[in-house]
Order: structure tokens, then C-alpha cells, then sequence
């Protein structure tokens, strides 16, 4: 890795651009543009693309250069889209970003004529397509375009329905949504002061260590969700009618179909995967009863889920980061350590919190031809580590992605966007539980345990209720506040079990859940995790796997998720294959209760 007195921990852009005045950005811009309009013009009048596959192979051809070496932004789409993260204050930069945004617009909505036709080819054209082996480097890519495509509507009842949509669906969750926002409170602060915080403040001391804070929190937090109660009542009933509407339209029975359609999952695999899910919930009820017992309480109040349990005082620099980080990496795979090395030495990391810096992390790759890049806000916590880990776990996958597939099957759908990351920042946890004390080591294991169940099981039950929330509203035509309320307590009952108490308000929380508005989407989170668990519990039995998962990591979008893994020998439409992911969990819980006895935590 790099020198220790070299700064590695900002962004290096240069092989974007050198500067914001670089006067490359100009001339590429032209390109851009040129590029664009020449594809446009050659393509637009064309049917022949459409009838023989030696012609669409030449556009395809044409199409994937086209979009990895320029797209609709370029290279300066990508620089200012990062440095914007950097500098979020920075008007000059907000003026930039919003001139390259409409130039973006124009060309997709004057390119966009060439994969909507490709879409609507009558079906016999379709298999001759996919038959045709010189468009297989294509082939998953055309066979998404076309299962999207039996659904697509007439170019007027989509535009119709697009035109009609904020009033029928995003009017109203922003509406919700806003009126919370605006809600402050006086509450009892972390220093025993009272303060008046807004509705997200007060969402974050639901999980204080001080027991008075975060139970006033849960009060007000409560009274908030009962105030816009009715509201939410209407915004959801409105909602679930256009979907429903917007279903029958397209001849769409099961309400979730669409979300996995969009990301190319089959139905078969996510039900597979709530169905053992579901029915280990009593790995759930475990956990959250070890946790009643070492908060000494007979049940966790609802909002004392996620309250932490002990604190892990050591500081991990940067440095002490990223070797710990690399060395996990290494020791999985010498060619995750050197991937891990590159971008630490190249400045593929902008490390540190800066005034006017974007929050949290994240990793963003751009095009194939593009450096991979992440961003932290690395404060020495141990859980920095693990979010390094978990970004880098992100980074090592793109970079493999981007070096193995065409432009067209880059990128990794929602369905599987999880597992890299999660998969390597779990060998780092261990690698940290190594290194700490049994009190310590106890610390770890319940916060981790708490983030496993949380991501597993309650968005697995979350997804139920959604499920019943759809079925229930077909058959019923309209539900009332009550009626929502009882559907989600039932759910979140079944996973929680008797150790958390149902608390009154709790069955209001669906009010500002807002996943629940992205139809679906949870799902994706206990997925990709559950994934993840699974070729680790692999790994642990034959090291050699891992040479399998690299097969996973390099795919990106060229098969789908269930085909990628039969090529490995792995079937995830079985429940065994879930069930190896939570066996992993129920080792770690078993562990961890055997520990807290041993420390006499608990009896």
C-alpha cells in the first residue's frame, strides 16, 4: 500500500479531469454531443436493425461503445457529480451539474427511440435475436429488454400514466412525507437539557442509551405518527388504488412482479427466500430475548430494539483502517488485497469529514472505463472499519465488473447490489472480534446480531406485510388507518416475538416507513445479505470457493442472479441454500448467548 506520508485520503480526479476549469471539459462536451447525435442520426430512420441480426449486432456494436465511452454526461458528469459531494455548498458547482443534467435529458429522451423500438419486436423476431450467436455477448441484455417489454403499454397510455402519476402517487407521499419534516418537538436532549429537535432528530434518540431520553423521544415520536395518521390513511389508499390500476392495465396478477421484474430476480427465488426466513423468525425471538435479559427487563419496549448494548472504546485511525482492511482482503484472495491497494494508492478514497462534504458513504463506478471512487467520513470508530470494509467490499466488485463485462451488462441489479459488500465486511468483523477482549467481543456480537435481524427478519416481515397490505386492499377496495395498523403489528408481532412489547403507537410506525412506498424494495435488503451469509458459510468449508464467488463478482449483469449461481452449482430457488445463510447467524447467536453466560451477563 502507499506511503504513509503521501495523501492518499482525498480524491484524485485527475484521470478525469485536472481541475474545474479544465478547458478539456469544453471540448469534450462537443464530443459528447457529436457522439451522440451521430448514433442518433445513422439509427433513427433505420428498421432494418429491427428485422436482421447481422444489422442489430453492427447497433448494438455502435450502441455499448457509444454509452461506455460517453454516455449522455461523459466524464464531466461523473467529475462534478463527485465534486459536488465534496463541496455541496458550492453554488458554481450546483450551476455546473444543472447545465450538464439538461444536456443529459435532451440526449436520452433523442436516443431512447432505439431500445423502445428493439422492445416491442413481435416475439418470433425476439428468439431469432437471442438465437443468433453473435449477439450473445447481448443476449441478457436483450432478454431483459424484451420481458419489460410485454408489459410496456401503447406510447399514449404510458404517457397518460406518467402524466398522471405525481397527482396519483408522488404528490402524495411527498405531501406525508413533508408534513413530518416541518413537525418539531421539545424533547429531553443526550445531555438532560430540553431542546426542540425535528422529526429526524427525534427518530435518532429512539435508540439513546439514556433510558428517560429515549422513552420521552418514543412519546413524541408516537404522537407525531398519530397526528398525521389520517393523512397517511388517504396517501396510502391512494396509492395502492393506482397501483392496483396500473396492474390491471398490464395484465399484472401478483402485485410484487414488477419489482422483480425491474430487478432481475425471479419470483421463485425471493419467495424462496422469505419462506425461510419466515420460518426461522425464532432466531429473532432468541436475540431479542438475550437482549431483554442483559438490559435486565423483562421485554424491550418497540423503539428499545435498536438500542445499543455496551460501547467499544479503541480508535482506529485511517491507516490502522485500511490495514486491517487489506490484510482481510488479501488473506480472502490476493487479487481483493491488490484491487484493495490500488485504489488506496491511486486516491480512489476521499477519507475524511470536511464542512459542506455529503454525508454518510457510498461507492460509485460510472461507466466500464471509469475509476471506481468512494467516499467516508472516517472519525476513528470502529464502526468506520466496518464501513470501509463494507464500501470496499463494493469498490473490489465494480472494479471486477467493469474489467469483465460490456457496458450493457455492467452494473449489478438491486437484487444482488448487496452481497460484495456485506460478504467482505463480515470477514472483517471477524477478523476484529479476533483482536478484542471477551467484553469487547460481546459488544460486537450483539450490535451485529441486531444489524443481521434487523436486515433479515424485519425487512422480511416488512415485505409480508406489504404482501397482505396489497391482497387485503384488492379484496377490501379500501382500508382504513386501523386496518393498516393491525396488518403491520401482525407482522411485525410474527418476527419480533414475546420478549418486545407491541407498544401503543407502535402499530402507527407503517406511517413514515417510507420503503413502503417503493413498492416492494425491501426484500432486497434480507437478500442480498442472506446471499452473502451463504457463500461465506461456503468459503469457511473449502477456501477454494472463493474462487467461485469471484465468478459472481466479475457478472454484473450478464445472466440473471439465479442463473449466475447455477453456473456456479448453486440453486438459490432452494430454501437450503437460504438456510446456510441463517445458519450462519444462528452460530454467531449461539456464541454470543454462550458468552454473556460466561461473563455473567446473563443465567
Amino acid at each position: 500500500m502507499a506511503d504513509a506520508d503521501k495523501d492518499y485520503t482525498t480524491w484524485n480526479l485527475t484521470p478525469l479531469f485536472n481541475s474545474d476549469d479544465d478547458p478539456r471539459i469544453d471540448d469534450e462536451k462537443e464530443l459528447i454531443l457529436q457522439n451522440a447525435y451521430k448514433f442518433i442520426n445513422k439509427w433513427k430512420d433505420r428498421t432494418d436493425y429491427l428485422q436482421e441480426p447481422v444489422v442489430l449486432k453492427e447497433a448494438l456494436d455502435e450502441y455499448e461503445e457509444w454509452d461506455r465511452k460517453w454516455g449522455t454526461s461523459g466524464d464531466q458528469g461523473y467529475y462534478f457529480g463527485l465534486r459536488r459531494s465534496q463541496e455541496q455548498d458550492n453554488a458554481q458547482l450546483k450551476a455546473v451539474t444543472n447545465k450538464i443534467k439538461d444536456m443529459s435529458i435532451k440526449i436520452a429522451n433523442d436516443i431512447q427511440f432505439f431500445t423502445i423500438r428493439l422492445a416491442k419486436i413481435p416475439e418470433d423476431k425476439q428468439k431469432e435475436f437471442l438465437e443468433y450467436e453473435p449477439l450473445s455477448p447481448y443476449k441478457h441484455y436483450l432478454e431483459t429488454l424484451f420481458a419489460e417489454a410485454r408489459y410496456i403499454l401503447s406510447e399514449d397510455e404510458e404517457k397518460i400514466l406518467n402524466l398522471v402519476g405525481p397527482t396519483s402517487y408522488s404528490n402524495w407521499v411527498r405531501m406525508v412525507s413533508e408534513f413530518m419534516s416541518k413537525e418539531e418537538r421539545e424533547v429531553l436532549d443526550e445531555d438532560g437539557r430540553r431542546a426542540v429537535k425535528n422529526f429526524s432528530e427525534i427518530q435518532s434518540l429512539l435508540s439513546s442509551r439514556n433510558k428517560r431520553v429515549r422513552d420521552e423521544a418514543a412519546k413524541v415520536f408516537n404522537a407525531v405518527l398519530e397526528k398525521h395518521s389520517d393523512s397517511a390513511e388517504a396517501e396510502m389508499n391512494s396509492i395502492l388504488e393506482f397501483k392496483k390500476v396500473n396492474d390491471n392495465l398490464r395484465g399484472i396478477e401478483r402485485p410484487d412482479f414488477p419489482r422483480h421484474l425491474g430487478d432481475d430476480i425471479d419470483s421463485e427465488v425471493v419467495d424462496s427466500m422469505l419462506d425461510a426466513v419466515s420460518s426461522r423468525f425464532d432466531l429473532a425471538h432468541r436475540f431479542y430475548e438475550l437482549k431483554a435479559k442483559l438490559f435486565k427487563v423483562p421485554k424491550l419496549a418497540y423503539h428499545e430494539r435498536n438500542v445499543p448494548y455496551g460501547e467499544v472504546e479503541e480508535k482506529y485511525s485511517w491507516e490502522d483502517a485500511a490495514g486491517l482492511v487489506n490484510k482481510v482482503f488479501a488473506n480472502l484472495d490476493y487479487e481483493f488485497g491488490k484491487i484493495f491497494s490500488e485504489l488506496v494508492d491511486t486516491g480512489r478514497f476521499d477519507v475524511y469529514p470536511k464542512k459542506g462534504k455529503s454525508g454518510g458513504a457510498y461507492c460509485t463506478s460510472g461507466s466500464t472505463k471509469q475509476p471506481v471512487y468512494v467516499l467516508l467520513n472516517h472519525t476513528d470508530k470502529l464502526k468506520d472499519v466496518l464501513t470501509l470494509a463494507h464500501e470496499a467490499g463494493h469498490a473490489v466488485n465494480d472494479y471486477m465488473v467493469n474489467r469483465s463485462q460490456n457496458e450493457l451488462s455492467a452494473g449489478t441489479p438491486l437484487s444482488t447490489a448487496e452481497v460484495a459488500s456485506t460478504f467482505m465486511e463480515d470477514f472483517v468483523f471477524k477478523e476484529l472480534l479476533k483482536e478484542a477482549d471477551d467484553g469487547s467481543r460481546l459488544v460486537l456480537m450483539v450490535d451485529k446480531l441486531n444489524d443481521d435481524i434487523s436486515t433479515i427478519a424485519r425487512q422480511t416481515a416488512a415485505y409480508r406485510f406489504e404482501q397482505v397490505l396489497h391482497t387485503t386492499f384488492r379484496e377490501k377496495g379500501y382500508l382504513s388507518k386501523e386496518n393498516i395498523g393491525t396488518l403491520f403489528r401482525d407482522k411485525m408481532n410474527a418476527y419480533m416475538g414475546e420478549f418486545v412489547e407491541q407498544s401503543p403507537g407502535s402499530e402507527n410506525w407503517w406511517v413514515y416507513w417510507g420503503h413502503f412506498r417503493r413498492f416492494f424494495y425491501v426484500y432486497s435488503y434480507a437478500n442480498g445479505l442472506l446471499i452473502s451469509k451463504s457463500l461465506q458459510n461456503s468459503v469457511k468449508q473449502d477456501p477454494v470457493f472463493i474462487n467461485k464467488v469471484k465468478v459472481f463478482l466479475s457478472a454484473g449483469s450478464a445472466d440473471s442472479p439465479k442463473n449466475i449461481f447455477k453456473k456456479m452449482g448453486i440453486d438459490i430457488t432452494d430454501r437450503s441454500f437460504w438456510n446456510s445463510g441463517l445458519d450462519e447467524i444462528e452460530r454467531l447467536l449461539v456464541e454470543t448467548e454462550a458468552l454473556a453466560r460466561k461473563l455473567k451477563k446473563i443465567s
